[in-house]
This record gives structure tokens, C-alpha cells and sequence, in this order.
């Protein structure tokens, strides 16, 4: 949606009728590839905008217009106001909303930036404390500034990590604009873009992060830090609901005569822990009783077809996927680790 303005057209656009932005650019400076994604942004905001055109000239090779209106670096932006034919220069933010924002305020127009959903917090100062400083949520904050490279280099990364976390209440993934927020920048010694700092339960003093930057990494310091199983697009690996030591009464509640023993011995080992998950073992210890050992096959294959089947809300689907692998810690087990219990 951005007008390719040459020598031979620019009068033809730039003519008075309609209000017209313009970046004089080259192709190989670094600060315009910066500025492309935003500015074409700008120009999807305006596409259904019939007095307000977004354009653009390469100055490399529309080399009188670039002249013509004394451009000497890049990227140059100029605003031609509607019934004017001589601009006035642009000196504000780069990011697309700053540009948005100021040829409604001049052209009187009443564009919206269209923005995809995100699952990343955004923080301010008006919500910082509140959650990143939360004493019950480990909070990964990134720090950073819209026209930097390297922060918009790492939003689909960032943004996927968001994803992959997005049920998990207490661990958040947050972000922060830290060239408007300047005195949350300030506060914690933000001297370049992006950095990310967690905050953990322990710690609200924040600690660096300096780990990879793909989304593996991040998954995997944050089921670390968080305690938590989550694989990388989302989901929850095999291990999630599985503890080690009712896993081990599960087996010895298989190989066992008397099972309702083992039964009672698995409530009150849940009754000592705080996840309410644990208490599926002696749920499903109960479920065996009554119905027999095919029942933990039966459960299974129910739970993997409504898995697979779909659709389910997000936090269902964990529900499920922590109920079938906490039942498998219930599979028949060999005569040899039956002897051995």
C-alpha cells in the first residue's frame, strides 16, 4: 500500500488534492530497512483512506526529486499537506504510531492501526509493580524500543514464548516500551534494546537474563524457573503432572494384592503436597479398584481421542494431557519389577 513515487509521477500524486506522506529513502541504509516494516504499516492504516496518501521515493535513482526537495540523508520524511504542494518536514517517533498519529492529527483523518493479537503482557507504569513485582508469579520481561532491529528481529520469537505460556497464570511473559516508559527503563538500568530481565517469587529486584534467544531457549529456562513442563509451540511435554515418588506407589499399587493399602498409603502422601494434581493418582487407584485394569487403557484412549478430536479450550486441554500421563505411570509393568517391590 505504499505509492512508489518516481520523477515522472511525483507532481501527479503530490498535487494539492489529497494529503501526502513521503519518505525519501536508498536501499542500503540501515535506518531505512528499520523503518520499512513500520512505515508499511502506516500505509495499510491509510489504504481505505481516501485523502491521505503513504508513499515513498528511492532517492538512488529519483535522483532530481530528490534534489528538488534538498534531501541530503535518509530517511527523510515529509507531510505535503492537502492544499499545499510544499511539505513540511517530519521530525517525530518512527515507530507507526507515532507517524499514525500525527496525519490524523493533521489531515484529520481517523485511522487505526490494525494490531494481531498478542499473548505478551504489555507492561507500564501503570501495571508494572502490580504484576512483574507479583510476590506469587515469576514474571520474564523484555525491554525494548520500537524502531530498534534487534527487538522486532526477536517479536515472533518473543511473541511464540508468549504462547507457549499463556495458561500459566503465575508464570507471565511481559514486555515493556522502554523508550516511552523512560523511568521504568531508568529504574532498572536499561542502557540498550532488547534487554530482558526476570523477575522470579524470590527476587523482585530482577536478574539478568542472558541466556539463547530462540524460543527453546526461552521454553527452557522458564520451565526451570517456573517448575513447569511446557514444549516448545505450546502443550505440555510427558513428563507435566508426573511425580517422581507417587509414580513410584502407582507401580507398587500395580504389582501390589492388596491395592486399597497402597491406596490409602497414595492419599495421604497427596494430602502432604501442595498440587492439586497429585490427587488423580489415588483417583485413578480408586477407578482401577472398581472397574479393573482396563480402565486405565479405556481412560487412556477416551482422553487421547477427545485430545486429538478437538476442539478444546487451552487450559482443558492441559487438564487432559496431565490426566493421561499421570494414568501412565498406571501401564502393567513387567513380573521382574514386580519381584523387585
Amino acid at each position: 500500500n505504499v505509492i512508489d513515487l518516481t520523477d515522472a509521477n511525483f507532481d501527479e500524486y503530490v498535487n494539492g488534492e489529497k494529503s501526502v506522506f513521503v519518505e525519501f529513502f536508498a536501499p542500503w541504509c540501515g535506518h531505512c530497512k528499520a523503518l520499512a516494516p513500520e512505515y508499511e504499516i502506516v500505509a495499510d492504516a491509510f489504504a481505505k483512506t481516501d485523502n491521505v496518501v503513504i508513499a515513498k521515493v528511492d532517492c538512488t535513482v529519483e535522483k532530481d526529486t530528490g534534489s528538488r526537495f534538498g534531501v541530503t540523508g535518509y530517511p527523510t520524511l515529509k507531510f505535503f499537506k492537502k492544499g499545499k504542494t510544499d511539505p513540511e518536514d517530519y521530525n517525530g517517533g518512527r515507530t507507526a504510531d507515532d507517524i499514525v498519529n500525527h496525519i490524523n492529527k493533521e489531515s484529520g483523518s481517523r485511522a487505526l492501526i490494525k494490531k494481531a493479537p498478542t499473548t505478551v503482557l504489555q507492561l507500564d507504569s501503570s501495571n508494572f509493580d502490580k504484576i512483574a513485582l507479583d510476590e506469587n508469579k515469576d514474571v520474564l520481561v523484555e525491554f525494548y524500543a520500537p524502531w530498534c532491529g534487534h527487538c522486532k528481529k526477536l517479536t515472533p520469537v518473543y511473541e511464540e514464548v508468549g504462547r507457549t505460556f499463556k495458561t500459566d497464570k503465575n508464570c507471565v511473559v511481559a514486555k515493556v516500551d522502554a523508550d516511552s516508559e523512560k523511568e521504568l527503563g531508568g529504574r532498572f538500568g536499561i542502557s540498550g534494546f532488547p534487554t530482558i530481565k526476570f523477575f522470579p517469587k524470590t527476587n523482585k529486584e530482577g536478574e539478568a537474563y542472558s541466556g539463547g534467544r530462540s524460543e527453546a531457549d526461552f521454553v527452557s529456562f522458564l520451565n526451570e524457573k517456573c517448575g513447569l513442563s511446557r514444549v516448545v509451540g505450546g502443550g505440555l511435554a510427558e513428563t507435566a503432572g508426573r511425580v517422581e515418588s507417587l509414580d513410584a506407589l502407582a507401580a507398587k499399587f500395580v504389582a501390589a494384592e492388596d491395592k486399597a493399602a497402597v491406596m490409602e498409603e497414595t492419599v495421604k502422601a497427596c494430602e502432604a503436597m501442595e498440587d492439586k494434581q497429585a490427587a488423580y493418582y489415588h483417583k485413578f487407584m480408586k477407578k482401577i479398584i472398581e472397574k479393573g485394569d482396563g480402565y486405565v487403557e479405556t481412560e487412556t484412549s477416551r482422553l487421547s481421542k477427545m485430545l486429538e478430536t478437538g476442539p478444546l479450550a487451552d487450559d482443558k486441554r492441559d487438564h487432559f494431557i496431565i490426566r493421561r500421563n499421570i494414568l501412565s505411570s498406571f501401564v502393567v509393568i513387567t513380573e521382574e519389577t514386580k519381584e523387585e517391590l
